[in-house]
C-alpha cells in the first residue's frame, strides 16, 4: 500500500458572468476635458471631438480626420497672413 495523495487537477480559475448586454464597441464618453484656445476657429474643431463620445468606435476615425483637417487649415492659414508690420 501507498501513502501517496492521487494527483488531482487544480479547479479552473473562477469565470466571471458574460454580461450579455456589454458591447465593447458600443459608444462611451471619454469625457476628456477640452480647453478653450481663445480661437473661435480651432475651439470648434476641438468641440467637434465630442462628437466621438456618441459614435461606435469604427466612428471615431471620421471624426478624427475632419479635426486634424480643421486644424491643419488653421494652421496653414496662419502662414499665409502677412506678417506684421514694425
Amino acid at each position: 500500500m501507498s501513502d501517496a495523495v492521487p494527483e488531482t487537477e487544480p479547479d479552473p480559475p473562477a469565470v466571471e458572468p458574460v454580461d450579455e448586454g456589454y458591447d465593447p464597441a458600443a459608444p462611451a464618453p471619454l469625457e476628456v476635458p477640452r480647453t478653450p484656445t481663445g480661437d473661435a476657429g480651432v475651439d470648434a474643431r476641438l468641440q467637434r471631438l465630442a462628437d466621438a463620445d456618441h459614435l461606435a468606435t469604427d466612428g471615431h476615425l471620421e471624426v478624427y480626420e475632419d479635426v486634424h483637417r480643421g486644424l491643419r487649415e488653421a494652421l496653414t492659414a496662419l502662414d499665409a497672413r502677412p506678417a506684421p508690420s514694425s
